[in-house]
């Protein structure tokens, strides 16, 4: 039989709560502007191309999808209800 085989390197996703600096525009949309990872980590978010109503089909989890560019890669950031979070690899 086929089956998917599964490496132990192959790393799973969790979805990880962020504090993320936004601003308003004048009709009241949210504007992501950086993600602080940890103390000592934080990622300017270079553009946001993309904002939809998604759900994360990785980590589980729905809400406001912002799909950010980071340098030079497209992640996704989740707002649900008033928590950000991001779809992570366990280490």
């Amino acid at each position: 039989s086929i089956g998917i085989i599964s490496s132990n390197r192959e790393k799973r996703m969790y979805k990880r709560y962020v504090e993320v600096y936004a601003s308003f525009s004048m009709n009241g949309q949210i504007i992501p502007q950086k993600i602080i990872w940890d103390k000592a980590r934080s990622y300017e978010i270079d553009s946001i191309d993309d904002v939809r109503i998604a759900a994360s089909m990785s980590v589980g989890g729905a809400g406001v999808r912002y799909t950010c560019s980071i340098r030079g890669k497209k992640k996704y950031l989740f707002l649900e209800e008033r928590k950000w979070f991001v779809e992570a690899k366990e280490k």
